[in-house]
Order: structure tokens, then C-alpha cells, then sequence
């Protein structure tokens, strides 16, 4: 089973994944956790450049492509292989990000996302989807309790409501994707994805 966890800057998802992750190896179940950008070498690399807080612009369309020249390479050489191995993969973002944040942030049109998509990953996708879902307030002061800072959080909350909107939106339009209110306790938070598992 492929499952991602999607949400803003600060939302928590990372910690949520990483819960999870830790949930199915105390089931004894043979599960991984990846990221992305990242999962590979080469997705790393890519992943160096995206974040980096001293490119102060990116075009929107470089970070599409990138995005997904990480994303190929992730699916092929880890998360295809773990699946075929019968492996759990739990992932920290996946493509959903992409339409979030270059397409409902930064204005890149929806369809080219689709065109790119079907091009490198063809009908792949996740099978279950967690959105940690949080308003913006409380994402910033999470965000700013951190040591460190990517790219993508310095910038302004306009951007960030357009990322959280365009989340909302497709789970709107997917049932794959489970919102779930990240303004509760960890734990709170992490007994909700729990009860949304289907049995494994």
C-alpha cells in the first residue's frame, strides 16, 4: 500500500508520517518512509536546489519539472520496487503538493501539471492520501518556532492561503485524499489517520 501525507508549511504531516511509520513496524509489517523531493540520490540533489533559500526565484514551470524528475526517479527506483516487495511506503508529500503549490501557488496551468504527470508516472498514484489540514495562524507560529527555514516558508501568508485552498480543493474532487484536522494533539490527530486505515 502507498500512502502520502500532503499539507502546508507547519502543518505537521512530517511528524504524522513519521507516527505512522513507526505504527506499522510495531505490527511487525515491513513498512518504509520516504520524502519528497528526495527518496533517492538523485531526488536529494534535486531537492538541495528546490529549498534552497538563497535562490531567492525559481520559475514556477523549473519547479514543475524538477519536482517531477524527482518524482520519476523516486517511483522507479524506490517506491515501485518496495511495493512489488509488498512493502508499506509512506511518503511526505507526493504529487498532490505539485498541484498545491505550483499550480494553486504560483499560478501554473492545472492541465500542464496533468500533461507532466501522465508523461513520467503514467496512471500511478497513491492509494490513500492524509491532508493535514490547519489554518494558516497556527502553521506560521509553528514555522516560526523552527531553527531553520526552507524557501518555501519564508514566503507570505497570500501564498500559503492559495497552497492551503488548492489542497482543500482537490480533496474536494478526490476520495482519496482524508482531510484531517491538524489543529488537535498529536495524538488526537494521529487516532483519526488510524481509524481511516483500511484493514491491513
Amino acid at each position: 500500500m502507498f500512502i502520502t501525507f500532503e499539507g502546508i508549511e507547519g502543518s505537521g504531516k512530517s511528524t504524522q508520517a513519521k507516527k505512522l511509520h513507526e505504527f506499522f513496524l510495531a505490527k511487525k509489517l515491513t513498512a518504509i518512509l520516504t520524502r519528497e523531493p528526495g527518496g533517492t540520490a538523485v531526488g536529494e540533489k534535486i531537492r538541495e536546489i528546490l529549498i534552497d533559500e538563497k535562490i531567492i526565484k525559481l520559475e514556477a514551470k523549473t519547479e514543475l519539472f524538477l519536482n517531477f524528475a524527482a518524482r520519476l526517479e523516486h517511483v522507479e527506483k524506490l517506491i515501485k520496487p518496495a511495493l512489488h516487495d509488498k512493502k508499506i511506503v509512506i511518503s511526505d508529500r507526493f504529487f498532490d503538493s505539485t498541484f498545491a503549490y505550483q499550480g494553486s501557488g504560483f499560478g501554473v496551468d492545472f492541465f500542464l501539471i496533468e500533461q507532466v504527470k501522465k508523461i513520467t508516472l503514467g496512471d500511478f498514484a497513491p492509494d490513500l492520501t492524509f491532508l493535514i489540514d490547519v489554518p494558516l495562524d497556527i502553521a506560521f507560529k509553528r514555522i516560526e518556532g523552527r531553527s531553520s527555514n526552507n524557501r518555501y516558508e519564508k514566503l507570505d501568508k497570500n501564498f500559503h492561503q492559495k497552497v492551503r485552498n488548492g489542497f482543500l480543493n482537490l480533496a474536494k474532487k478526490n476520495p482519496r485524499i482524508r482531510i484531517i484536522d491538524g489543529t488537535k494533539s498529536v495524538e488526537e490527530i494521529f487516532s483519526a489517520i488510524i481509524q481511516q486505515l483500511p484493514n491491513l
